[in-house]
């Protein structure tokens, strides 16, 4: 009877991991599909949109050293500026406590290195990726946009923005190796499990609120 309950848990444990991995990897699939030949890394092919929609990250690591997936994005929306392939960036990002405001660090830096005040719109309810995309189009009016993180992010947002209706392509900012980006990547997986779960059950953003119009 022992032996039988055990060989029933080993044969439940195998099923069980099969399961994920087929969902890990359908979900892969439907992504990087969504996104085939809508991100670049090279400026010159990115077409002029209004507005670039800069993905939020934490500028320091818990350890308090520079983050590098924050630096990169920010060279690269102020990349896309300078050479004029969008005409304002909307910042998204997570400000769910007064101390933890990804948007303005990120606007900060973006003033630092000469893109105007007045070019910057602030998304602070942009709690994840999908919150961020909705929200350019339904809060900010935007149904064409260019996407502004890493690859494998920039491959997430543009499949969200595919299945509500926008036009989106993404500019790829700079890597990380990956020794630094191992953690992130893992939780990449489960964001993209999540993000086609979240497409399928119709979630929506945490918050909307009055629309906010870009000139």
């Amino acid at each position: 009877m022992k032996k039988k309950i055990i060989k029933t848990l080993k044969i439940s444990l195998l099923v069980g991991i099969c399961f994920c991995i087929v969902v890990i990897v359908g979900a892969r699939l439907l992504i990087v599909e969504a996104a085939e030949g809508r991100t670049t890394s090279e400026v010159s092919h990115i077409p002029h949109r209004p507005a670039g929609l800069l993905l939020g990250c934490v500028e320091f690591v818990p350890s308090g050293g520079e983050n590098l997936f924050f630096r990169h994005r920010i060279d690269a929306a102020v990349t896309l500026y300078r050479h004029q392939k969008i005409d304002v960036i909307i910042v998204s990002g997570d400000n769910h406590r007064k101390d933890y405001d990804e948007a303005t660090d990120m606007k900060n830096a973006l003033m630092r290195q000469g893109v105007p005040e007045d070019k910057i719109f602030c998304d602070y309810a942009g709690f994840r990726t999908l919150d961020s995309v909705v929200r350019a189009k339904d809060i900010f009016g935007q149904t064409n946009i260019t996407v502004i993180s890493q690859e494998f992010h920039n491959q997430r947002a543009i499949y969200i923005a595919w299945q509500k209706g926008m036009d989106a392509i993404g500019f790829n900012a700079k890597g990380v190796s990956r020794r630094y980006s191992l953690r992130t990547m893992a939780r990449e997986q489960l964001a993209r499990v999540r993000t086609v779960s979240d497409i399928v059950f119709g979630v929506h953003p945490k918050f909307y609120g009055e629309r906010i119009p870009i000139p």
